[in-house]
């Protein structure tokens, strides 16, 4: 029993952890692949070629079969939109990083921008010209 003189102990404290998942079923890539030496091109069924390949080498076939696709691609400058399932944009992500070769010709992928919409790759707010 507490008498009046006694201080009664502090509650305890508690925490909640909210963790926001994002419910996205899938992530937009917009990626620009990068030649030491110019000249060299590729049309779009090789450089998706290339993207699987690359998630082939670092994580296998099970992640070589993961759900990609390229939605534009250019042919002159190299750069592409891409469509992957939400769990497995790490895989692609790290997989572009560490491509450093194309037919013995050393390259390198440049994520432009990410996002789970669409509509936020059709502009980039660092190339905002105001009038």
């Amino acid at each position: 029993m507490w008498s009046a003189l006694d201080k009664m102990p502090a509650p305890a404290t508690t925490y909640e952890r909210i963790v926001y998942r994002n419910p996205s079923e899938h992530h937009y890539m917009k990626v620009c692949l990068e030649f030491q030496d110019h000249g060299v091109g590729l049309n779009v069924a090789q450089f998706k070629q290339l993207l699987i390949s690359a998630l082939k080498d670092l994580f296998g076939e099970v992640a070589a079969a993961l759900p990609l696709d390229v939605l534009t691609y250019e042919e002159k400058t190299l750069s592409a939109i891409l469509r992957i399932c939400s769990s497995g944009l790490v895989k692609l992500w790290s997989s572009l990083t560490l491509l450093g070769s194309y037919k013995g010709k050393k390259c390198a992928f440049r994520v432009i921008q990410v996002s789970p919409f669409l509509l936020a790759l059709s502009g980039n707010s660092r190339e905002l010209v105001l009038d």
